[in-house]
């Protein structure tokens, strides 16, 4: 999908790019398939901040997405592409032989028409639904689960893809969109392609008021606070901190690892050495 860039006849259109929204086939949601979606300013349930940054925006409402692909081995036909306000991705409406409609996320290259299914044993093209251990080898994938029958969580932003390695003893390796390389059960399911507005990382969206739009309020680098405000805050004149990088609370931002090894599985040591 191709950007689009503006005239400089103001400042913010000078460096604007924004997508060209060639792809979406459907303005209007299905409303079936709508929810309210509150907005909370960042507040938990006793109105204190826990989520900075947060605010304001445009009014949305949550599109309900088929993470799960529920109805298997049942054909669908894509009868819309949308944009969809809360992903980065578009999103493509289906609808089975028996009337039902639902969404799911946009591959690149799925358009209007084209027919889809969920299961077992199906064709593996763009769009289908498959577990791993019938996932061809080399297969770029993504909404992948992490546990069977839990719906995808891996590989649902746009442009972001998995492939799948290898596989041995009833376990997928799968090589993350991060390149780090993790075994998944083999039961778990994925779709197959790589998900759709391929080029959002390179839009830019040329003025502080867009990003207001979008609920995102002003951030303030810490070393610009005082040392009340902030650990990195304060010094004579301009500064880059003294410090280590870290967050208003203290917590070291660098040196030391951002997740726990993937040794929740139940794989034997050995392969979990391989992986590591």
């Amino acid at each position: 999908m191709p950007l689009k860039s503006f005239k400089p006849v103001t400042p913010a259109n000078r460096y604007k790019m924004l997508p060209g929204f060639d792809e979406i086939t459907k303005s209007k949601p299905e409303k079936s398939l709508l929810e309210v979606k509150k907005r909370s300013g960042g507040r938990n349930n006793q109105g204190r901040i826990t989520m900075r940054h947060i605010g304001g925006g445009h009014k949305k409402k949550y599109r309900l997405i088929d993470f799960k692909r529920t109805k298997r081995d049942v054909v669908a036909t894509v009868v819309g592409i949308e944009y969809d306000p809360n992903r980065t991705c578009r999103i493509a409406l289906l609808e089975y032989k028996d009337g039902t409609k639902s969404y799911i996320l946009a591959p690149s290259g799925l358009t209007d028409g084209h027919k889809v299914e969920a299961g077992e044993s199906v064709e593996p093209k763009v769009g289908n639904a498959m577990p791993l251990k019938n996932v061809p080898l080399g297969t770029a994938i993504h909404n992948i689960e992490i546990r069977p029958g839990s719906g995808g969580k891996i590989a649902r932003a746009a442009g972001q893809q998995a492939i799948l390695a290898s596989r041995d003893e009833g376990y997928a390796f799968v090589k993350m969109p991060s390149g780090e390389i993790r075994f998944l059960n083999s039961r778990c399911r994925a779709t197959i392609g790589e998900v759709g507005n391929i080029e959002h990382h390179n839009q830019s969206l040329g003025k502080a008021g867009r990003n207001r739009w979008l609920g995102r309020r002003p951030r303030v680098r810490g070393v610009a606070m005082n040392p009340v405000d902030h650990p990195m805050g304060g010094g004579e004149g301009r500064t880059s901190g003294g410090g280590h990088p870290q967050s208003p609370w203290g917590q070291l931002s660098k040196g030391f690892p951002t997740q726990e090894l993937n040794i929740h599985c139940g794989r034997p040591s050995q392969v979990q050495a391989q992986v590591i």
